[in-house]
């Protein structure tokens, strides 16, 4: 889609004395809010309370819609935005809720963990071990109903580093974004890549190539297992602070950009692994803003609201601070400023 670049520049203009209204109504309005971002699914099977009945109806239902001169205006005033981001129910589960003994020896934050109803499960030889077939991780959707686009996950641990080549083997991941340094103060992830082979349970990693740019690091990989091969693409971007967010979008939006062709070149056509330290905030982010991207270029609107909500539903938590919910519509003014230069070229 092509934008009118006169139309779309982000002026100074004040701000409408109220946000469009987030809608949280029947399923009549439910699939004309969420079906430009793909199916919905039950969080779980069960309603406990009606808080969180309340919750569950907010996350599949609210949305604002913007166009690009509204998206541009709405980055001026944070506090509305940090006001709409504390009412989005976060999701987090209770670890009763896992039907899995011993998973907190897999966690690396005992309170966040993968919600059910789309966490990845590992297929195991064992079928009474529930243990070895659990794994951090969760399903995302993406945009326009793709189901499994992505795959959001903890930062490995010692003990789950050939979980984790495991799960990208089964899955046959044709990318992994880590968005984590190793130690940020504290260990946010273990070095679980070699530095040219290495034997992870199964699965057998080579580093072909290593490419160094200013804000992320590349790896091609062959994954062996069994008498099967498979390519993989690293990226291991490490300009994001912890619990805070980048001086720039632009980096994040290269990274995205190089992610995508990746994607799109690979044979391996599962989803693309997204991995900080917790699995929810930077995480969250990056995913965030690729479906924003997307639903800009489409139809040039965006509802970042909604893809929160919808991010929620499939993993709790996800964009973690209000901070990096600002920034995701940051990272979008900049997707729409470039959108509106081709358009005018």
């Amino acid at each position: 889609m092509r934008l009118d670049s006169s139309k779309y520049i982000c002026e100074l203009m004040s701000f409408p004395s109220e946000f469009p209204s987030c809608r949280r109504g029947s399923n009549v309005s439910l699939v004309l809010d969420m079906s430009a971002l793909g199916s919905v699914e039950p969080l779980s099977v069960a309603v406990v309370t009606p808080r969180e009945a309340v919750a569950r109806e907010y996350l599949l239902s609210a949305s604002r819609m913007l166009n690009p001169q509204q998206l541009c205006d709405v980055v001026k005033h944070t506090h509305r935005l940090h006001a709409e981001f504390t009412e989005i129910p976060m999701n987090f589960i209770d670890p009763k809720e896992l039907d899995v003994p011993n998973h907190g020896t897999k966690n690396r934050y005992k309170t966040i963990l993968p919600n059910p109803h789309s966490r990845v499960i590992l297929k195991s030889r064992t079928h009474n071990d529930l243990l070895s077939s659990y794994i951090n991780a969760n399903y995302i959707r993406g945009y326009a109903g793709d189901n499994k686009a992505f795959i959001a996950t903890q930062g490995p641990l010692v003990n789950t580093v050939n979980d984790f080549w495991w799960m990208a083997w089964q899955e046959e991941a044709p990318v992994i974004v880590m968005i984590t340094k190793l130690k940020e103060k504290n260990e946010k992830c273990v070095l679980y890549w070699p530095e040219k082979r290495g034997i992870y349970g199964k699965v057998e990693v080579l580093v072909n190539s290593v490419g160094e740019f200013e804000h992320y690091t590349t790896r091609r990989l062959t994954l062996k297992c069994g008498n099967q091969t498979r390519e993989l693409l690293h990226y291991w971007y490490t300009s994001w602070p912890d619990h805070k967010t980048p001086d720039s979008a632009l980096p994040l939006l290269q990274l995205m950009a190089e992610v995508e062709n990746g994607r799109r070149a690979a044979a391996a056509p599962g989803p693309v692994i997204i991995h900080c330290s917790a699995g929810i905030g930077r995480t969250g982010c990056f995913i965030a803003t690729t479906i924003g991207c997307k639903q800009l270029q489409a139809k040039g609107l965006v509802d970042v609201l909604s893809i929160t909500c919808q991010l929620r539903a499939d993993r709790g938590g996800m964009i973690q601070t209000a901070e990096q919910y600002e920034f995701v519509h940051h990272a979008l003014t900049h997707y729409v400023a470039r959108l509106s230069e081709e358009a005018g070229q």
